[in-house]
């Protein structure tokens, strides 16, 4: 497995990582908003094909610690709470699950994240589907893999950094890798 996500064609990456807790847990880190709003975004999330997934991304909030970077005008918006809508396009707890990801302008992209328990780890495999352009890719390929980061932090008992801060770097290589 690699650190770094991969482009599996234009406009599909795919990001795998070995986490440190069980399937069930990390599946509590995916769809229950108290979690999730540790590592990406809290909201609501209707567990059901065509069920409503919310994120309301606070950036500021997943780390007690200030950001160390100053924050490119093409993210200003997103410095904020922003609100995010998708719709869940297949689920099988806990191994499964996929939704439409609405973001800005572009048509919808989608998102899967699939579950293998690997003894008291699990793998966890993001596949984002439909970015509309390389820009996209980069941010969501940099994107990811931060939030990530610090989900597998949060796993731990650690701290994560400031997202900004973990972030603006892992772009950055992405922008050179893909």
């Amino acid at each position: 497995m690699t650190e770094f996500a991969t482009l599996l064609e234009p406009g599909t990456a795919r990001l795998e990582r070995m986490l440190p807790a069980s399937i069930e847990t990390v599946w509590a880190y995916l769809t229950e908003s108290d979690k999730r709003g540790k590592w990406l975004a809290a909201g609501v999330m209707d567990l059901r094909v065509g069920g409503v997934v919310e994120h309301v991304f606070d950036h500021k909030t997943l780390s007690p610690h200030p950001e160390t970077i100053e924050i490119p005008e093409k993210y200003e918006k997103h410095c904020g709470v922003t609100k995010m809508i998708g719709h869940i396009t297949a689920i099988d707890p806990p191994r499964l699950l996929a939704y439409s990801w609405a973001e800005g302008e572009a048509p919808d992209s989608e998102v899967t994240f699939e579950l293998t328990a690997m003894g008291d780890m699990t793998r966890l495999v993001i596949t984002h589907r439909k970015l509309p352009d390389r820009e996209t890719t980069v941010g969501v390929c940099g994107g990811w893999h931060g939030h990530v980061d610090i989900m597998i932090a949060v796993l731990k008992g650690e701290t994560p950094g400031p997202f900004w801060s973990i972030f603006l770097p892992l772009e950055a290589e992405y922008e050179k890798r893909l």
